[in-house]
């Protein structure tokens, strides 16, 4: 992927794709912002998942071990894994050791954030997302766009284009007498996964939360095609990343207050499923649990941008966002779009070695809409102004045109002599400047206003200090 301004760039000039955003996530804001206001106690719910979610972080160590105690004694296998390639392999594993050479999904952005279809199909694993967005953008070859809706830059009938075109290659095709009505989509992607679903006999997941007294992991979704992955298959394995945790159940009814209302702006979600390792003789019988850091202890030993671990993956900041709203979130290169995305993922990669991560923190008005937004207090707009300083820190030393330019200038005013010569070569300058297109970069989105025709030092000496005859 391209820089975000290169990036960017290209999607503001797609006007059916600024429409979809437009259209989609201003329907969501205003739901979000009716079912807010009906509860009076909403800022003393976001204080309390800020603070549930610190005091986790600040003993994350402990919750984990929890969680895997919780887990183990209930039948399930826990695997610990350091990055994306370590995770992968561990999915991997479980699937050939069953001879499985299919897998079907529910809806889970870290498998995304790991790359875990493209790892399986190296290994002859095909892996079939079920929630409907994601199959949308599966079928069309496609990335998603959004946290909550992955499928949000495409309108009807680019749905039922992909439907039609690459339903039949992936299994059951689409109808013949097939429209763009949304109840007729969507019982296409129903008859077409239930095969899937009725077949697979292993299921991979993520989790919203992890509840460590109980070692139950918790899953939230408004399809039910996420149930089905999580009760048909006779293997299971959640790939959750060790941020998700939360000590107590009473913890958990703090979040599934806040988490529905910021995300799709309804009171509750229609589905919550929740499992705790297995039970013998109802749903998944083999059942593991992959605990994924992949930079997550990075961004943990960042005393300001750990709060961007509190995320709980609800898009509200998203919504809200008008670059967001502009660009659309495959102008972030990442699973993870959008304002806790251009933080986010610096945090976890770290600065300095990746031009496109770099250029993230970058894309913000830091208009503070986000942290108003943001259910659990994440004040993004601190954290981009922070990431900015330390993609700054990490290139010094490296030439840059900036670099050359702030060089060049520090030695011109080191002295009078100096900046006096340069006031007198600045006409010529930006002449010669904008004959050769170099200042274009910069002039094309800002005035440059031409020198004064008379230097303040000359105008200083002409009139000694601006006294007149009569005043020496």
């Amino acid at each position: 992927m391209p820089a975000f301004p290169a990036a960017a760039r290209t999607a503001l000039a797609d006007s059916q794709l600024r429409a979809n955003l437009a259209h989609a996530t201003g329907t969501i804001r205003a739901k979000r912002l009716h079912v807010v206001s009906e509860v009076d106690d909403w800022e003393e719910l976001r204080l309390a998942g800020a603070a549930i979610k610190d005091n986790t972080l600040r003993h994350l160590d402990e919750h984990l071990l929890t969680l895997e105690t919780a887990l183990t004694a209930r039948g399930a296998t826990v695997h610990w894994a350091r990055d994306a390639q370590e995770a992968c392999r561990i999915v991997a594993r479980v699937a050939k050791d069953n001879a499985v050479d299919e897998v079907v999904k529910v809806k889970s952005m870290v498998t995304q954030e790991i790359g875990l279809n493209e790892a399986l199909a190296t290994e002859g694993v095909a892996a079939w997302e079920t929630d409907l967005a994601e199959l949308i953008v599966q079928l069309g070859d496609d990335l998603p766009s959004h946290i909550l809706v992955p499928a949000i830059h495409r309108n009807r009938a680019e749905i039922k284009a992909i439907f039609e075109r690459s339903m039949a290659a992936a299994g059951r095709p689409a109808p013949d007498d097939l429209t763009d009505d949304p109840a007729r989509l969507a019982e296409a992607a129903r008859l077409h996964l239930r095969e899937k679903f009725l077949r697979a006999r292993m299921a991979v997941s993520g989790a919203n939360f992890a509840v460590a007294e109980t070692g139950t992991l918790v899953v939230v979704e408004s399809e039910g095609n996420g149930r089905m992955c999580l009760t048909l298959p006779e293997i299971l394995v959640s790939v959750v990343g060790i941020e998700k945790v939360v000590p107590t159940y009473d913890d958990l009814d703090v979040f599934l207050q806040l988490l529905p209302r910021s995300s799709t702006g309804e009171r509750m979600n229609p589905y919550t499923s929740t499992w705790t390792g297995v039970t013998p003789g109802d749903g998944p019988q083999q059942v593991h649990v992959v605990l994924l850091d992949n930079g997550r202890t990075r961004a943990l030993a960042d005393e300001l941008g750990r709060q961007a671990l509190r995320c709980i993956r609800c898009s509200a900041c998203l919504n809200v966002c008008p670059v967001y709203e502009r660009t659309g979130g495959h102008a972030y290169g990442s699973v993870y779009p959008g304002p806790i995305g251009a933080i986010l993922n610096p945090l976890l990669k770290g600065a300095g070695h990746d031009p496109q991560t770099d250029s993230l923190p970058y894309a913000s008005t830091l208009c503070g809409a986000c942290f108003e937004a943001c259910p659990v207090r994440i004040d993004i707009p601190s954290i981009l102004v922070d990431q900015r300083a330390k993609v700054v820190d990490a290139h010094r030393g490296r030439p840059s045109v900036t670099g050359v330019a702030m060089k060049g200038a520090a030695a011109t005013l080191r002295t009078g002599r100096r900046l006096g010569l340069a006031e007198k070569l600045t006409p010529l300058g930006l002449r010669a400047a904008r004959l050769l297109g170099v200042a274009h970069r910069w002039t094309s989105a800002r005035d440059l206003p031409p020198p004064a025709a008379e230097s303040f030092r000359a105008w200083w000496q002409r009139t000694d200090g601006g006294r007149d005859d009569d005043q020496a």
